[in-house]
């Protein structure tokens, strides 16, 4: 294997797919990187078994194609001290020894047989495939991340919940005590669902952000496959099924809040310096139109008070909420409005962003009440 390539380009595609390697790797050979030179392209494999990310780009000169597993820590540590520059990379088919040589010097680096790599998974005749926009995706994926859990016992909650519609396609996560809903218009033709695992979620929203184009998701009962431009992420998926999130929103919810996002957040956060640590519970009075902030801890007798001005429709409520939870779902709604509808102190209590003007999607957020003593 004998070719050309740009620094900064080869590093970015090791950066990107290096991003899959697992530093408690079961295999020492996924602690490689599979680079695979042929038809005038450099092709960058990287796995842990479960997610696999594939790569490529152009590059020059190519003398002989080939392929080779190269070390993923001392590559990339290699690349990251050059400037932008040419580089002739070198492989010995039989030493397996990697020598890179720039304009004015040259490094080696041991590589290793790629025979014992992991083959891609592949995906049954009966899968299903569906081309989404760039922009749903980013929007499904980013406003419902947040919200899964890492609870080993119920594995299914550990990812992002893909619920294909004919007409539309619903985006959910939840960890019992948070559920995001994202709902958007989606031409999909079918009715079929998976889960997707956080780690891939993750990859994919990053490897997103640089694209777009419309991107091809392939799945079948148990792995699903996104095709970008430049880019393949193929993963496997949660098996199990998904918690019935329709029937935990409670639909009759007879007050509601109008409240500024921005200032309602900073309130939580001033007042919620003295709740208790190990519940971080704060309660809210909501009537005539003000939103009372409380918060304490009666071991070290400290507590905090902040009322925040709103529209409000509805009898006086009384209600808990674990403050980091309340900072976290704000956080993730974008608009300057919020509204905050809510039935009594021992249902879930919904939030919904307020726009505007009318929109493709809906996004609802969804979060447990705690207990308040009396």
């Amino acid at each position: 294997m004998k070719f050309t390539v740009s620094s900064s380009a080869l590093l970015s595609l090791l950066a990107t797919t290096g991003k899959v390697i697992s530093n408690k790797s079961s295999l020492p050979i996924l602690e490689y990187f599979l680079m695979e030179l042929k038809d005038g392209k450099l092709t960058v494999t990287t796995s842990d078994l479960e997610t696999t990310l594939i790569g490529s780009i152009t590059v020059d000169n190519i003398e002989q194609e080939g392929v080779i597993a190269a070390p993923g820590k001392l590559m990339l540590d290699s690349l990251k001290e050059f400037p932008e520059m040419p580089l002739s990379i070198e492989v010995n088919d039989t030493t397996w020894e990697i020598k890179i040589t720039w304009n004015s010097g040259h490094l080696s680096i041991p590589g290793a047989s790629a025979v014992s790599y992991p083959s891609v998974q592949t995906l049954g005749a009966e899968c299903k495939t569906i081309t989404l926009d760039v922009d749903l995706l980013v929007g499904g994926i980013s406003k419902t991340i947040f919200a899964t859990a890492d609870d080993e016992m119920r594995p299914v909650m550990n990812g992002v919940y893909f619920d294909f519609k004919e007409d539309s396609l619903t985006f959910v996560a939840t960890d019992a005590h948070k559920l995001v809903k994202y709902a958007t218009d989606s031409a999909n033709n079918f009715a079929a669902s998976f889960i997707l695992p956080k780690k891939p979620a993750n990859l994919l929203r990053n490897l997103l952000a640089k694209e777009d184009e419309p991107v091809e998701v392939s799945f079948d009962a148990k792995n699903v496959t996104f095709s970008l431009k430049s880019f393949k992420l193929v993963c496997r998926l949660i098996e199990g099924n998904y918690p019935n999130y329709n029937a935990v929103i409670p639909t009759a919810n007879p007050n509601k809040v109008l409240i500024d996002r921005v200032e309602f957040v900073n309130g939580i956060k001033r007042v919620a310096v003295c709740s208790n640590p190990s519940t971080n519970l704060i309660r809210m009075d909501i009537a005539q139109n003000k939103v009372n902030l409380t918060a304490q801890d009666i071991d070290f007798s400290v507590s905090a008070n902040e009322t925040i001005s709103c529209s409000y429709e509805g009898q006086p409520v009384t209600i808990g909420f674990k403050s980091t939870f309340l900072v976290e779902i704000l956080s993730n709604i974008e608009t300057p409005t919020v509204v905050i509808e809510l039935a009594d102190s021992t249902r879930a209590g919904v939030f919904k962003p307020v726009y505007d003007d009318q929109q493709s999607s809906e996004v609802l957020m969804l979060l447990m009440p705690m207990m308040i003593n009396a």
